[in-house]
């Protein structure tokens, strides 16, 4: 097996010492595998693992003439290794090393970004437990509905998360593959065996048809997967900056000692973290439309998608990557403020109880439209009059008495009766986390 790098930062991934020394590792996997079926003798395979190395600062320099990376770095390893280096590269194409090379790099960031991923959904996890129970209004168009828990807020960011976790895993496995197959895919000029024993090595499968490169579907997965995981990020933070508004403040980001809002006004503590995804969440996607761009190409291979992929992949890896950190730990030190979610939850006066009565109405037998009209109507008056109550409406309301006692009325408005099931959404979701 093949010595794996240990990869402590996404960045390193895509930094030309990673990306020479992967090609260097197939080019030597090619010459094993050819020395095994005779082709290459034991004493060149020797010279070639002994000898073989590089250096950026030359590469680069060789490019300026030849403008051409891979054969600059041919050029550069021959340097070193000497009469051997003529078994290097034998019967493969440029692509056979750039695009394994590729696979190589976005498994490695792929499974950085899902260690990135599982750590977000213990946090949301661990918060939804801890605020199962703590009260809050749900919202529909930005207009108070009916009560929620703030736990439950988390748990659907922690099944969305899952969904991810599954998503990112499958895209892993689509772009974990690589190609040893020559000019168009044809191995005229080398074994399969080659490719076999070269994407073996490097913990990937052969690509079962490819052409001159891998075919672009599979980097178009991937990267749309990042989008997908970018959304998610910037649909909690778009909720987070919702709620850390002046006149809602029921949940907001941490505020460090020392740490200023504006230079202007001393008293700003700005949503930043949240801001700062949700922009970062717009090149995920734009990057993505890009990948998908890639996907058509002329014949076997042009090089359009070449320098788009330059930008796009690492730059979608490395964002992704940070966002996931920063909200990892927004989620983690989110301030929530059960005291204001309960002041807000009593805006509306009662409002929020509505269907409620109209349900309850029409198991007394009323129709639903005329339990509805009823219920509008107290409903309207309460809206338009701030000294009103919906329970009092109803109380003196001699239509309604008509099929509702008083206690049923007072039952009517009993929040915690209106969240006796937030247990059960717990027990298939939190609680049957594995």
């Amino acid at each position: 097996m093949i010595e794996r790098y240990t990869l402590p930062e996404m960045g390193k991934i895509w930094q030309d010492e990673f990306k020479f020394s992967t090609w260097l590792k197939i080019e030597i996997l090619a010459c094993e595998a050819r020395t095994k079926s005779g082709e290459i003798p034991e004493e060149d395979l020797e010279s070639i693992k002994s000898k073989s190395k590089f250096e950026v600062k030359r590469i680069l320099e060789i490019e300026e003439t030849t403008k051409h990376d891979v054969i600059a770095f041919l050029t550069n390893v021959a340097e070193h290794v000497g009469p051997a280096s003529r078994h290097i590269h034998f019967g493969m194409t440029s692509s056979d090393i750039l695009d394994t090379t590729l696979s190589y790099q976005m498994k490695a960031a792929g499974e950085l970004l899902l260690n990135r991923l599982n750590n977000l959904k213990e946090v949301l996890k661990k918060r939804a437990i801890e605020h199962k129970d703590t009260l809050c209004i749900g919202r529909s168009h930005g207009i108070h509905a009916e009560p929620t828990t703030m736990g439950l807020k988390f748990a659907l960011w922690f099944e969305e998360t899952k969904r991810n976790i599954n998503r990112l895993t499958d895209a892993i496995e689509t772009i974990s593959v690589g190609q040893i197959s020559g000019a168009v895919g044809t191995f005229e000029h080398l074994s399969p065996k080659v490719e076999e024993y070269v994407c073996e090595k490097l913990e990937l499968k052969p690509a079962k048809v490819s052409t001159q490169i891998i075919q672009r579907d599979r980097h178009a997965q991937f990267m749309s997967t990042l989008a997908i995981i970018g959304s998610t990020l910037e649909k909690i933070t778009t909720e987070i900056r919702h709620l850390q508004r002046t006149e809602v403040l029921e949940a907001e980001e941490y505020f460090s000692k020392g740490q200023k809002g504006s230079s202007a006004m001393p008293h700003k503590r700005n949503p930043i973290i949240s801001e700062r995804v949700s922009g970062l969440a717009r090149i995920l996607r734009g990057n993505s439309i890009a990948a998908l761009e890639n996907v058509s190409l002329w014949h076997e291979r042009d090089i359009s998608h070449s320098s788009v992929e330059r930008v796009i992949i690492p730059d979608s890896c490395i964002a992704l990557d940070y966002m996931l950190n920063l909200v990892t730990k927004l989620v983690e030190n989110l301030i929530i403020y059960p005291e204001n979610m309960i002041k807000n939850l009593n805006l509306t006066r009662g409002l929020i109880s509505s269907q409620a009565v109209l349900l309850k109405l029409t198991e007394k037998g009323m129709t639903r439209e005329d339990a509805y009209r009823l219920v509008q109507s107290s409903s309207m008056e309460v809206w338009k009059n701030k000294d009103k109550n919906l329970k009092n409406e109803l109380l003196n309301s001699k239509e309604i008495q008509e099929y509702l006692k008083k206690e049923e009325i007072e039952e009517i408005f009993n929040t915690k009766k209106m969240l006796r099931n937030i247990d059960y959404i717990f027990d298939r979701s939190i609680y049957s986390d594995n």
